[in-house]
Order: C-alpha cells, then structure tokens, then sequence
C-alpha cells in the first residue's frame, strides 16, 4: 500500500549532533563582503517568492512541497515565519532565506541563491540583525560542509537544548516586538 505524503503526519527532525551557527563565529571573507556590495536585503518583503525558490523541483533533494509552503506561509501570516531577501542591482530577487523565530531564537529551514553569493549574503545580514537586536541562537540543524565554510558548528542535543532553552527564556518575543 502506497501512503500519499498528504495522509503522514510531519516529521520532526532533531539531529544529535545539531548544527548551530555562533553569532559571533560566521566567517566573513573580503570576497563574501565584496558580494554583499552587489546586492540590497529586505526582510519579509516577499516570503512567499523565498520559500518557492527554496522549493524549486530542481533542485537535488527537494522537500519542500506545496503544503509545507501553505504551513509555513499561515506561520509568516501569524507573524513566526521570517524570510531574508536578496536582491540584485537590476531589483531581482537573487537568493534569500526563510525561518521561524521564537524569541532569541531563530531557527532557519532553507535557503536559496540564483546570484553568485546570495545565500551567503543573506546569512550574513540574518547573523548581523541577530546580533543587533541580542538574539542568542541560530539554529542551521545540520553542520553541512557549506554551513562549516561560513563558521557553522555541531553540537551536542543536550547542549542545544541548554542553549535552546536560554534563547527561548530571553524577552526576545516578536509578538510583543521585544
């Protein structure tokens, strides 16, 4: 008997090692910050275009179908889903980042590029709105060797928990815009 994907229940993932990125450990090089010159961010201007080019059939090890956009698309409504866009000179969406926030904690579930650096720049400019406003912890799930370049981590389930916990006790909330 097949099962429909529609008719399973969501998985939940919680990998042990965890992938975090320390706010303060993302590795930034001259040519990452040469690229960023090349592109302006906005935050939340266009989350429905960010999770469809991170759902994009094309690409290897695609997930991300059209209910997962629907749910998360009812979580940026409600104000928890957040997305980081990048654009190019010309005004074009060049690549970006989608996630949810929970107080200092912002989980990140994928992220896309079609312009040289994109993707990195978003993270750059999420690590740096983090940092600004004291939020404690960014959550990539995974240490892949991508995330690795940029300074991302593994750590243990209980030391993510223990930091999870700190980043969720902070004042940090965005429904009270704290």
């Amino acid at each position: 008997m097949r099962v429909n994907a529609r008719d399973r229940a969501p998985g939940w993932w919680s990998p042990d090692p965890r992938g975090i990125l320390p706010l303060d450990g993302m590795r930034m090089t001259k040519s990452l910050q040469q690229s960023a010159r090349k592109y302006s961010v906005r935050i939340d201007t266009c989350f429905g275009a960010v999770i469809r080019g991170c759902a994009n059939p094309a690409r290897k090890h695609g997930w991300i179908d059209r209910g997962f956009i629907e749910a998360y698309q009812a979580l940026h409504d409600l104000g928890w889903a957040h997305s980081v866009e990048v654009f190019d000179r010309d005004g074009a969406l060049s690549g970006g980042l989608y996630g949810v926030r929970i107080r200092g904690a912002f989980a990140g579930e994928s992220m896309f590029h079609v312009g040289r650096d994109a993707s990195k720049v978003a993270l750059m400019a999420l690590v740096g709105l983090m940092t600004a406003t004291g939020m404690a912890l960014l959550d990539v799930q995974w240490r892949t060797d991508f995330l690795g370049s940029l300074g991302a981590i593994e750590v243990s389930r209980a030391r993510f928990l223990s930091l999870l916990d700190d980043a969720l006790a902070s004042r940090h909330d965005p429904a009270s815009r704290g």
